[in-house]
């Protein structure tokens, strides 16, 4: 097993790598794909994070947000990171959400200080909750 390589887990690729256990060092997921605790998703994944370190990559946390992270948005993650122990969480530097929508998209972070310092109180927001050092 390789330590330094990693795959990204995708559905199309499920039963393969459950049936095979390929020698990878880890594997990375869209955390956003396995909030739901019910879902195939959430088990393949339970099951290989017995295998594999897992990276959690996120896409949806809306790190740069002058509305703040959502607290639906964030408990979900939390509650994700808790089952699965991830070696790592990370989330895009970007914004996708206002104070009522949710653009669907990584929006670019304005270079200004107050920028700056709303993307810092939202990484710290997700630190506390999380209870430890996100990407």
């Amino acid at each position: 097993m390789n330590p330094l390589i990693g795959i990204g887990l995708r559905p199309p690729h499920y039963d393969e790598i459950r049936q095979t256990l390929p020698a990878v060092g880890w594997l990375e997921v869209h955390s956003e794909n396995y909030f739901e605790r019910h879902s195939k998703g959430f088990e393949v994944l339970a099951e290989l994070a017995a295998h594999y370190p897992v990276s959690l990559h996120g896409v949806g946390l809306s790190l740069g947000s002058a509305a703040g992270i959502d607290p639906w948005h964030l408990d979900r993650l939390a509650e994700l990171v808790q089952t699965i122990e991830p070696v790592r969480v990370s989330d895009h530097a970007s914004f996708a959400r206002g104070a009522d929508a949710h653009a669907a998209d990584l929006l670019p972070v304005p270079l200004t200080r107050a920028a700056l310092d709303t993307m810092c109180a939202n990484v710290q927001r997700v630190q506390e909750r999380l209870g430890r050092t996100i990407a």
